[in-house]
């Protein structure tokens, strides 16, 4: 029994027309996310391409054709933009200018008037190429759903490539070519996928707000670190833990000097620009197991579990290098920082008194002079100076 090529292509037309409407409505349109509108760019390449197809046979075949041609692979190509926009990877404009245009150029240049298959190969290949990078692009991402959408794609482009070997072998009118990898088998198999990577970008979509409002509700507007109380949730099950494996580590609360004179002087845009540096200064210094909280206004406060005083202040040392190397991309000078150093050994368990310790430390750095490092314990003036130095160096 034989697939019916031309009722196949109109079911896949309709299919991909509900498609594109339930998720533009459903899920672009609650997302706005860049892969959903990719995805919508897919589907409508993906159904006009077919729709075009629906003219094969007829007198119109000699644009239809390599207009079909064109925009399914103007479809591979909104597959791949989509599986880079996951990354937040810059698009590359050729996958929309010359592939497709060569592929529909191949196939006005091959008779497509009386050759169903004009420009074959040059489609088969733009269709390999597209689908493959795209699986390629999903499975950096690294995660189980991500992965499966890779190896979707990736059977996908096996099999196009499959297509492109056997229509060199053996010609597309060949039994074994139009039983395994004829126009009925092809959509068919991509009617399938369809659907599934549709379902699938809606649950990742819905996913990614879910994510989005997470992060709305945990990370401070301005800086992108953690808000004061999610840091302080955090840094309470952080001690519970290293009370009970017995591990010790530093709170570091740093104050950007001065910081008013910057508001008055360069206005609040100015202070803002400030205060987003030294928190990016922290995000490239500290480790991914280390807290970083903007506990109000221009003070943040950071948990680094495992790390002695001595590299607590070497931390705090690096953070004001960096904050002095990004100077030069601001018109105005960034303040100094100071810094009050507090320990965190097995036996605490109030993160209140961590806290008021390396407040109290903080407030010694700023009557010291400001742009130090003080230890709540009490640090020797040499090793206090050693850390005044290489802050200003």
């Amino acid at each position: 029994m034989q697939l019916d090529t031309y009722s196949l292509r109109v079911a896949f037309g309709v299919m991909s027309v509900a498609l594109l409407v339930l998720f533009y409505f459903v899920t672009y349109r609650g997302t706005r996310s860049a892969y959903s509108g990719w995805w919508c760019a897919a589907l409508a390449a993906f159904q006009s391409g077919s729709f075009a197809y629906l003219l094969d046979g007829t007198d119109q075949r000699w644009w239809a054709n390599p207009l079909g041609n064109g925009l399914l692979v103007v479809g591979a190509a909104s597959v791949w933009a989509g599986a880079r926009s996951f990354r937040a990877t810059r698009i590359h404009r050729w996958g929309f200018t010359l592939a497709p245009l060569a592929t529909t150029l191949a196939a006005a240049l091959d008779s497509p008037g009386t050759n169903t298959w004009a420009g074959g190969p040059v489609f088969l290949g733009s269709m390999t190429i597209m689908i493959a990078l795209a699986s390629r692009e999903l499975w950096k991402l690294d995660t189980g759903t991500h992965r499966a959408m890779s190896l979707a794609a990736g059977g996908l482009a096996l099999y196009y490539a499959a297509r492109l070997v056997a229509y060199i072998a053996v010609g597309p009118d060949a039994r074994a070519f139009l039983t395994w990898f004829g126009s009925a088998v092809t959509t068919l198999v991509t009617m399938v996928l369809l659907v599934f990577v549709s379902f699938t970008i809606t649950a990742l979509s819905n996913e990614q707000s879910q994510n989005d409002l997470r992060g709305r509700a945990t990370r401070d507007g301005l800086t992108g670190v953690l808000n004061r109380n999610t840091f302080l949730e955090m840094a309470a099950d952080r001690l519970r833990s290293m009370k009970r494996t017995g591990s010790s580590g530093s709170l570091i609360l740093a104050d950007l000097d001065h910081f008013k004179q910057v508001n008055d002087t360069y206005g609040h845009a100015a202070g803002d620009a400030a205060i987003q540096a030294f928190a990016e200064a922290c995000r490239n210094t500290v480790r991914s197991t280390d807290l970083v909280g903007r506990y109000g206004g221009e003070e943040f406060v950071l948990l680094l579990p495992g790390a002695e005083g001595s590299i607590a202040e070497a931390v705090a040392a690096q953070v004001s290098l960096r904050l002095r190397a990004a100077e030069q991309a601001y018109p105005f000078p960034l303040p100094t920082v100071s810094y009050g150093i507090a320990s965190v050994d097995g036996s605490t368990t109030d993160l209140g008194d961590v806290i008021s310790a390396a407040d109290v430390a903080l407030y010694r750095a700023k009557d010291g002079g400001r742009n130090r490092a003080v230890h709540a314990s009490g640090v020797a003036e040499g090793r206090m100076q050693a850390t005044e130095s290489l802050l200003a160096r």
